[in-house]
């Protein structure tokens, strides 16, 4: 193979036990979405808002996109600790006899997916699919094909030219297609970005991420 890598031991597991930090992250990001939407709508409680407001900060307008990638590893975070049994923190697996809390990976998938979504309004979120589209055939083409393939391709051209050809082909595929099918994303979007919401959503990731961590015990008990 062109890289032995083991998917399930070094990115899920690792990130399943990072599930009451991810909450706190997820609390972070809600509270930069709320000063955003605030910033952009030039009031706390006003619902309806242009698109894009340019005279917004880059400084804010990067912050969005960070979250983009922290509901990524929160929702993967919330799937690893379904599947095997994580306990989201070193507290709560000493309280818990070292089981997973569902309580909590339910909300991290859920929360995940309105982080990952909320920044759909604000950019070209087609684009994006289509280069996380495009990396992850890329890294499952480099898993799955023997050295000895490789070999025979790299006698007639480089195999990392091969692997870029790949990507770029599948970007423009998947970007092209994913444009006409946003706009259930960006209702979805623009719903949650009320800030109001948006601390609503901070605070309630904050004390689970604290309870978590901090006592070893979540908001709803003990599932």
């Amino acid at each position: 193979m062109i890289f032995q890598f083991d998917f399930t031991e070094n990115i899920l597991k690792p990130l399943g036990k990072l599930g009451g930090w991810l909450m706190l992250l997820l609390g972070i990001i809600w509270l930069v979405y709320a000063a955003y939407e605030t910033s952009r709508r030039k009031s706390f409680k006003k619902r309806k808002v242009e698109d894009w407001d340019f005279n917004v900060t880059k400084f804010l307008k990067g912050l969005t996109y960070i979250g983009f990638i922290i509901g990524i590893l929160a929702l993967i975070s919330g799937v690893a600790g379904l599947m095997f049994d994580i306990p989201p923190s070193v507290a709560y697996a000493t309280t818990s006899e070292n089981s997973r809390n569902l309580f909590t990976s339910i909300l991290l998938i859920i929360f995940g997916v309105l982080t990952f979504v909320k920044p759909a309004n604000d950019m070209p979120l087609s684009s994006l699919i289509g280069v996380l589209a495009a990396t992850l055939v890329v890294i499952i083409i480099a898993l799955a094909i023997p050295q000895q393939i490789v070999d025979v391709i790299a006698v007639f051209v480089n195999p990392k030219i091969v692997l870029a050809i790949i990507f770029l082909i599948i970007f423009a595929i998947v970007a092209l297609t994913a444009k006409f099918y946003m706009s259930a994303f960006m209702a979805v979007s623009k719903v949650i970005s009320w800030p109001p919401l948006a601390v609503i959503f901070a605070i309630f990731c904050f004390i689970q991420g604290f309870l978590l961590l901090v006592v070893g015990v979540s908001i709803s008990g003990y599932f």
